[in-house]
């Protein structure tokens, strides 16, 4: 028999979140962008828009600044979406982290979410 595999849904990696208008915000993706169900995104300071998780970038995006709860196509054009940004518990195991993320820098990713009041559950 045939093995089928599904992926990810909103509720394997939020785990729990204060009520849906204090949790959640909307936001702009910026064009030339597409970002995951469960990504990790940062704040492009000079626009205000989000992009994904960057470490090595110096725009806002190195900084984690909140989790996506659907994925976005902005590949062409801003399109809107809606963060995680505060209180909430996540299951870490689950969430999107950009390719060739060092140790390091997903602690201090981490530590930025927790900072806004994102506690990251599950640390394997």
């Amino acid at each position: 028999m045939a093995v089928k595999t599904e992926p990810n849904s909103l509720g394997d990696g939020i785990k729990w979140e204060e009520d849906n208008d204090y949790s959640r915000r909307k936001i702009t993706i910026a064009s030339g962008n597409s970002v995951s169900l469960l990504e990790v995104v940062g704040k492009i300071t000079a626009s205000g828009k989000y992009a994904p998780l960057n470490p090595a970038a110096a725009d806002g995006t190195e900084a984690a600044a909140g989790i996506m709860i659907g994925a976005v196509d902005a590949t062409a054009a801003d399109k809107e979406g809606v963060i995680i940004e505060r209180e909430a518990l996540v299951a870490m195991d689950n969430l999107v982290w950009p390719a060739g993320i060092t140790a390091p820098e997903k602690t201090a990713a981490i530590g930025e979410l927790e900072a806004l009041g994102i506690k990251a559950v599950g640390l394997a």
